[in-house]
């Protein structure tokens, strides 16, 4: 048998919860993930990476979602050089970016031009490009990331600083070098 005994210091306590709050926490969060071929075909590399999703385009994506109208999405994806790199930051902007530079007609590795996005419809809370977009490099140079630009003004040319940035992000391996011929096919999801 047992004596329990209560001494004049002590203390118990004891509490009821009696309507538990119940509560959504949401994180917007964007996962590129890329792969380089070279001119022949075969795989050199894979990376995948969760991204930045910049102040500038928080707003943007609730802006459209939540009081949008006659809005036409048009997104465009772009990389980023290894030239002047020093950092992404949330305050970051198509037009303000002093971090990093965009790879492209100026920066290395060279090509083209941004590529559109074309979108799956959303499911489970995410919405996936329909297919992966394909960078054909005209020059050899190191990479460092992707980024994703769209709203009002957004261009596929290269260098440009109209429309919203949406999301940056960079490689989880390291920078990656790429040769003139190969192939950066990128595939992302943006999840709610």
């Amino acid at each position: 048998m047992s004596n329990d005994r209560l001494r004049a210091l002590s203390a118990s306590a004891a509490s009821v919860t009696t309507r538990p709050s119940v509560g959504d926490e949401e994180r917007i969060v964007g996962r590129f993930t890329v792969e380089c071929f070279d001119a022949e075909g075969n795989l050199k590399w894979t990376d995948g990476f969760n991204n930045t999703v910049v102040t500038v385009g928080k707003n943007l994506i609730l802006d459209q979602a939540l009081a949008g109208s006659a809005y036409t999405a048009s997104e465009y994806m772009g990389l980023i050089s290894s030239v002047s790199y020093t950092a992404i930051a949330a305050g970051d902007t198509m037009a303000s970016h002093s971090g990093w530079t965009e790879a492209g007609s100026t920066n290395a590795p060279t090509f083209t031009a941004r590529i559109v996005c074309a979108w799956s419809s959303a499911s489970a809370g995410a919405k996936a490009l329909s297919a992966a977009l394909s960078f054909t490099m005209t020059a050899s140079g190191t990479l460092k990331g992707c980024f994703l630009v769209g709203g009002s003004g957004a261009v596929s040319t290269l260098m440009n600083t109209s429309g919203t940035l949406i999301s940056a992000g960079l490689f989880t391996g390291g920078d990656r070098i790429v040769a003139n011929g190969d192939t950066v096919n990128v595939s992302y999801t943006l999840s709610i």
